[in-house]
């Protein structure tokens, strides 16, 4: 039957197209400063298969690889500190003072019809840096799926799961992910729940 109707959209001079692929769009800080830092005692960055990743990004890469998804890094035009304290020591001054920094670039959402947004805790919460750029880009995500997925170390992946769905009003939502222990099982059993998976 679709290859009948596939025929007759051709005969009538239409353009038949596949679905979107998904994007997955992440911030991860522990990328930027991998090489610099010794992936067993940093506080972002894991050795997976012999090579350093920051946690949100290597379950980024993972949910990109289970679901055919393109990936976008979301990137600060004033880069954060190199090491890890004093970057917290940085976000919690801008957190207290409404500091937001400024994202470079954006992709063309106009392309996606899901999109996954992944971020570590910071502060308890989504880093101000994505949850701003999200809320900018409100027009844009209308009636997208946004699914949100988090990596952590202790606590707080719920209120930053919320955070960033409570970023994104003008979007539907899936059932967020947060692991502090990024791998493919996890993933693809989250996916397959979520109905992003075969």
């Amino acid at each position: 039957m679709k290859k009948y109707i596939a025929l007759f959209l051709l005969a009538l001079g239409l353009t038949v197209t596949a679905s979107a692929k998904p994007l997955v769009m992440y911030f991860s800080w522990g990328e930027f400063q991998k090489a610099d830092v010794d992936a067993t005692t940093a506080a972002s960055v894991l050795t997976s298969g012999g090579q350093k990743y920051g946690y949100t990004e290597l379950l980024a890469k993972l949910i990109a690889e289970s679901t055919g998804s393109d990936l976008w890094r979301i990137e600060p035009e004033n880069a954060y500190p190199a090491k890890y304290d004093p970057t917290t020591e940085v976000v919690m001054d801008e957190s207290k003072k409404g500091i937001v920094r400024k994202v470079k670039g954006s992709p063309d959402f106009s392309k996606y019809d899901t999109i996954f947004v992944g971020v570590p805790v910071w502060w308890h919460t989504a880093p101000t840096l994505v949850t701003n750029f999200l809320q900018e880009h409100g027009k844009e995500l209308s009636g997208k799926t946004v699914i949100p997925f988090v990596s952590y170390w202790a606590r707080y992946q719920k209120e930053t799961l919320e955070a960033l769905v409570k970023a994104t009003p003008t979007a539907e939502h899936k059932e967020g992910y947060a692991t502090d222990k990024p791998n493919k099982s996890g993933v693809d059993s989250w996916l397959k729940r979520i109905g992003e998976k075969q």
